[in-house]
């Protein structure tokens, strides 16, 4: 039994808490680049460890609210392990993440959002075009997902889990966009790749005129050119941005 004397940071591992920090991190990143769907929509990590637990934002705080001491733990099967606010989570929140989770051992991170630039290349029937650097980085790692109502039902997570097959990154049709990682930097790089490629696809087509599409031979170029050895290990933008949150708010680390 959790001895109410002990802060939440005392009783979870060193390691939980770490996720939870960065898992923090990344939902206040979110927010200031505009993600955010008021209380909707929701990035998730795992828990290290044999439980195969995860962390989600409590459901009715805004993203900016979001922080490590307050973020729900849940069992893959929608058992709620620790609930801090009382606010429980969102059940579609739960399909979506707990189905990604439960599949691929390799995820400890994922992320979902709304927004207009999302939802506005979800609607087009071709699809992420390679016309942005943006995107070509992101070539034949794009699933897609047709809608099939709000995710509320688990027998869709056979089907959602199917379409994306071994993808980092999944466009929901009629719907939103989707990411995941190896770690929350990870998740949130793709998501935020993902994202300015909608956003350039939606300035680009919004502007009438015929587009330049370069070759796929091309985009597979960049594509490569950005998943070389070391590249990943070697990006700042992470410290960066976390730099940024502790000079502005850093309490997303209590």
């Amino acid at each position: 039994m959790n001895s109410p004397e002990k802060s939440l940071r005392e009783r979870v591992s060193a390691e939980e808490w770490e996720m939870r920090v960065n898992l923090a991190a990344a939902y206040r990143c979110a927010a200031h680049l505009r993600m955010t769907d008021l209380i909707y929509t929701h990035i998730s990590a795992r828990v290290p460890g044999p439980q195969h637990h995860f962390l989600l934002n409590a459901f009715g705080l805004m993203w900016d609210e979001v922080k490590a001491s307050n973020l729900v733990k849940v069992t893959l099967d929608g058992e709620i392990v620790e609930d801090p606010t009382g606010l429980g989570i969102n059940q579609a929140g739960f399909v979506i993440h707990s189905a990604i989770h439960r599949a691929r051992e390799e995820i400890f991170c994922v992320a979902h959002t709304h927004t207009a630039a999302g939802v506005g290349v979800s609607v087009q029937e071709q699809g992420l075009l390679p016309i942005s650097q943006h995107a070509m980085r992101l070539t034949g790692n794009v699933s897609y997902h047709d809608y099939e109502g709000v995710a509320l039902d688990l027998d869709e997570q056979n089907r959602l889990v199917s379409d994306m097959g071994n993808c980092m990154t999944m466009i929901l049709r009629n719907h939103g966009l989707l990411s995941c990682g190896k770690t929350v930097r990870e998740a949130f790089d793709y998501m935020y790749y993902l994202e300015r490629a909608c956003q350039a696809q939606i300035a680009a087509l919004a502007g009438g005129c015929k587009l330049v599409i370069p070759s796929m031979e091309t985009a597979e170029k960049v594509a490569a050119q950005f998943n070389r050895p070391g590249y990943q290990e070697k990006k700042g933008e992470w410290r960066a941005l976390l730099r940024m949150l502790d000079k502005t708010d850093p309490s997303y680390k209590t």
